[in-house]
């Protein structure tokens, strides 16, 4: 506005040239205004040529610089919270889902891998938010809310809260049904097979709790309304067996997207081992161009339109997160496995370069296991 005459608009439209993706361009079509204006106004051509070159120059990279800039920021505070307030920095994310690169599932078992103890969905202490809890050594848990039982209503959740508050804890199945009516039998059956009612008077484990939200969400008349106790079973009677470690995992991440037990791949390791398949730790301590096998749960699959074809996933198992760069002729022979499994395993040569793990994927295969569902990232 001072050296070329230029209206608040006119600088506006500059500035935000500059700060643009694709400036230059934009550079270009301002320039000859901006030349016209400090002519006008006296200034020599060499002034006017390093005016002109401070601007351009600074606009080839003013984009990416601000961008670099706020993401160090976020970065930095981001991990300033978690190191600091772990509990806290995770439970605000978890509260704020669907956002970030990450799904809850991964958030949690980093979570606990750098030490936070997570806690199940109950229906005698959880909100419908997740929550902290203060141990009485002074720790730190957190505690998942009513909010992750997948198909829960948020009405019902509420309904469940408002009870407990009002009335105490619920003691039996009976209880919980008689005094939340909103309750239907597809969310008890939900809440016992995730193992939300294990504290309830009576259940011993989650089948235990299906066969009991079974007999409690029956229609019955007001008769045997009155005199519940005539229709209860003896569970002694009935031998039920608890539910799988398969079973667990399946229900686990069919009823709440994430499990808070050992990460799928802790239960295969002996095998994989036997198999000579590395975890994300163990590949760490491999050199760098060194064949290897590994395997894990694939938690995101990156497709960037400047990476010519190049595919990136991220494999996670119970000791953190690894790194596989698929090429697109690889791609084009196993596009399924890269696309849809779930859990893959990897081999080729290792890029362990500055602490940052990749596999160059040279060969892929389908890790199956019919009876886990994990849910990953499509491409973005």
């Amino acid at each position: 506005m001072t050296v070329a005459n230029f209206t608040g608009a006119e600088a506006e439209e500059l500035r935000r040239a500059v700060g643009m993706r694709r400036s230059w361009e934009r550079m270009k079509n301002l320039e000859g205004k901006l030349r016209t204006g400090m002519t006008a106004n006296g200034l020599d051509a060499v002034t006017q040529e390093s005016i002109i070159q401070n601007i351009s120059s600074f606009a080839l990279y003013g984009f990416p610089e601000s961008h670099a800039a706020s993401f160090a920021l976020i970065a930095y505070a981001s991990a300033y919270f978690k190191v600091k307030y772990l509990a806290a920095f995770t439970c605000a994310i978890l509260n704020n889902q669907p956002m970030g690169f990450y799904m809850p599932a991964v958030l949690v078992k980093d979570a606990q891998r750098h030490g936070l103890r997570v806690k199940p969905i109950d229906v005698q202490i959880s909100d419908w938010a997740c929550m902290i809890e203060h141990g009485v050594d002074g720790s730190l848990s957190l505690r998942l809310g009513l909010g992750y039982a997948k198909g829960l209503r948020k009405q019902s959740g509420e309904a469940i809260i408002h009870r407990r508050q009002a009335y105490g804890p619920f003691q039996t199945t009976e209880d919980l049904t008689a005094r939340v009516p909103s309750l239907n039998r597809k969310e008890l059956a939900l809440l016992a097979r995730i193992g939300a009612l294990n504290q309830l008077d009576g259940i011993e484990h989650r089948r235990d709790a299906l066969w009991q939200v079974e007999r409690a969400g029956r229609l019955e008349g007001p008769l045997f309304r009155q005199r519940n106790e005539v229709l209860l079973e003896d569970s002694e009677a009935m031998p039920l067996q608890q539910m799988s470690t398969d079973e667990r995992l399946a229900a686990d991440y069919a009823g709440t997207g994430l499990t808070i037990g050992k990460h799928p791949m802790e239960y295969r390791r002996h095998e994989l081992r036997m198999q000579c398949i590395l975890s994300a730790e163990e590949l760490r301590t491999r050199k760098d161009g060194e064949y290897v096998r590994a395997a894990g749960c694939v938690i995101a699959r990156q497709r960037p339109g400047t990476a010519k074809g190049f595919i990136f996933l991220s494999i996670e198992d119970e000791t953190g997160i690894a790194n596989v760069i698929v090429t697109p002729d690889l791609y084009e022979r196993h596009r399924l496995v890269v696309a849809r499994s779930k859990f893959i395993l990897a081999e080729g040569p290792l890029q362990n370069q500055d602490g940052v793990i990749h596999v160059k994927a040279t060969r892929l295969y389908t890790l199956f296991d019919q009876t886990l569902e994990v849910r990953s990232h499509d491409f973005h």
